[in-house]
């Protein structure tokens, strides 16, 4: 028997369903079901009976629970006195897309770290998946989600059944990122024929919840556009747009500074009705803190910069 045995416990007697419990502690139903029969055996007692009416405790069970609720009580008491005792150390985490913005608000946010107190900031670049599984589990306090508007409800609809806060950033329409002495710069107008016989670069990882991956692909990329690259990071686009001739990326607004350095330019795609999010989420039972504030700042900022 551990603590976290007790928690268990106490969040099924206080919500009558395991299905519940397991959604409120952020785990499986199979791993809840489980470690309640390990507490049970190892008492050598039954602490649930199901009903048709769902869960209810035995006799033995509301004995067990009174006790285990005084523990788990006075263990989130002891937590509370030493969390703010400790020192202040700056702690920070955040998965985000691949977009040119949000970094250029993680270069300024850094620049606010007190070089006086610890820090630890964890910063990830990586796909919708991850950034929703990673902010689920606990690993990061912050996520920005993008997706294409059309996918919305898909979105949302996960959000809300993982007790998900989310707010939009921001709103956008896809550019075309180039060679600054790339031929088409000097168009007025792009169209998809003069892409044609383009390399595309981009990432290989697209996701939509409940959505198979051969539609996502379907709806992100031009059937017209049959040669592509797919990176998995930034680092590696900017240096294939800047050295290989005749490579293209649908980007969201770029930094000026950033076109600058590696010799790029942005220009409008051709129409294509595609509009896109850039959302933040959190759990809800996390409260923002003093240094998320900051970040969150700073994107947006960061955007208004950029979206012009």
């Amino acid at each position: 028997m551990n603590i976290l045995h007790l928690k268990y416990a106490v969040e099924v007697a206080k919500t009558q369903s395991i299905s519940k419990a397991a959604d409120n502690l952020y785990m499986g139903q199979p791993n809840l079901s489980r470690a309640i029969k390990e507490l049970e055996e190892s008492l050598g007692i039954t602490i649930f009976k199901r009903t048709s009416r769902g869960i209810i405790t035995t006799p033995d069970g509301d004995e067990f629970l009174r006790r285990a609720r005084r523990i788990v009580a006075q263990v989130e008491e002891v937590e509370e006195i030493y969390r703010t005792k400790r020192s202040h150390k700056q702690t920070f985490s955040v998965c985000v897309p691949r977009a040119s913005y949000i970094s250029a608000a993680m270069a300024e946010f850094s620049k606010s770290i007190d070089l006086s107190e610890p820090a630890e900031i964890f910063y990830k670049e990586t796909n919708s998946n991850d950034t929703i599984t990673n902010v689920i589990r606990g690993d990061y306090n912050l996520g920005i989600v993008r997706y294409q508007s059309t996918f919305e409800k898909y979105f949302v609809s996960m959000f809300k059944e993982k007790k998900l806060v989310y707010e939009t950033v921001a709103e956008f329409e896809y550019l075309i990122l180039m060679n600054r002495g790339d031929p088409l710069a000097e168009k007025s107008e792009i169209t998809i024929e003069d892409l044609k016989n383009r390399i595309q670069i981009t990432h290989g990882d697209p996701y939509v919840p409940t959505v198979p991956l051969i539609d996502v692909k379907k709806a992100e990329l031009s059937e017209q556009i049959d040669k592509r690259i797919y990176v998995f990071e930034r680092a590696a686009q900017f240096e294939l747009l800047s050295n290989v001739p005749n490579t293209f990326m649908l980007v969201s607004p770029v930094p000026q500074k950033l076109l600058d350095d590696y010799g790029l330019i942005t220009r409008p795609c051709p129409p294509d009705g595609k509009k896109y999010k850039d959302v933040l989420i959190y759990r809800k039972d996390y409260k923002l803190s003093n240094i998320d504030d900051r970040f969150i700042t700073d994107v947006c900022n960061s955007k208004r910069k950029c979206f012009v």
